[in-house]
């Protein structure tokens, strides 16, 4: 199953994407949390009638996610091209939903900065809730993935230790174009290939095997301090090839496209303009 959310009645509303349609989720499902929910315990959704996707304004696959945390650091050969070493323990920091934009929605380069990097990154869908869920159990409480695109204004990344600004300006996050159900994938998103194509160039080749910390474990690392919860998205970090590592450096300008990939997944595929 692959969900999206379209604009109705000026709310975002969640359905189902079927070919060129969008087939409505009846209510009382009425947000897409509510909806992540019903699924992961009932294993259906009441749907209701199909729409020509055509027709539709499509937003983010979920729309209003409690929470996004971001996961830096998390594939080793990107570890290793930063020369980081391997950590024992995962960099965490959150994203506010101001900075994120759906499939098709420009990335934005801002007005005090011209090093907007691209990042190719899973996102991991939460379906239930999970508190000091043990990594056993912890993929029992995923609904599904997406594709992400953690776009980082390296200069200001880089201003503290602390990575929160450059992972926040405005619209710098792509996620899309649709949520795939985890059962149409391997247990964990294992081995799925990942890449980033910028302007039809392959930038990042990566692979979800190069992951240092599984699905599973961040799940269970992020639920001993804080409680996961339906609709609530995990940013599992980007491979190697990101723009600034290069010689010479790359970043997105206006009039690029950015294309981020990942197997049994999709594309996602956003325009750059400048503020």
């Amino acid at each position: 199953m692959k969900l999206v959310s379209f604009l109705e009645e000026g709310e975002w509303r969640p359905g189902v994407l079927r070919d060129d349609s969008v087939v409505a989720i009846d209510t009382p499902h009425r947000t897409t949390a509510e909806a992540i929910a019903a699924f992961m315990r009932d294993g259906r959704l009441a749907e209701g009638r199909p729409r020509p996707a055509a027709s539709l304004t499509l937003g983010l696959p979920v729309p209003n996610p409690g929470k996004i945390i971001c996961i830096g650091l998390n594939y080793r050969e990107h570890a290793r091209e930063g020369g980081n070493p391997i950590p024992d323990y995962p960099a965490i920091f959150l994203r506010a939903l101001t900075s994120l934009i759906p499939h098709g929605a420009p990335l934005i380069v801002p007005d005090a900065s011209d090093k907007l990097d691209y990042e190719a990154e899973l996102a991991v869908i939460i379906g239930a809730r999970a508190r000091k869920v043990a990594e056993g159990d912890a993929l029992s409480r995923v609904f599904g993935y997406s594709c992400f695109n953690d776009g980082s204004v390296r200069d200001y990344q880089r201003k503290s230790s602390q990575w929160t600004v450059g992972k926040n300006f405005d619209g710098t996050g792509a996620f899309g174009p649709h949520v795939t159900t985890a059962d149409e994938l391997p247990p964990g998103a294992t081995d799925l290939g990942i890449r980033t194509r910028l302007n039809g160039a392959v930038m990042q080749n990566g692979n979800t095997s190069d992951m240092i910390f599984s699905i599973a474990r961040l799940i269970a690392i992020a639920s001993e301090a804080m409680t996961l919860e339906p609709g609530d998205i995990i940013i599992t970090g980007t491979p190697s090839g990101v723009g600034y590592a290069r010689k010479p450096p790359v970043f997105l300008k206006a009039g690029d496209v950015c294309e981020i990939e990942i197997d049994g997944i999709g594309t996602l595929r956003n325009p750059v303009a400048r503020a």
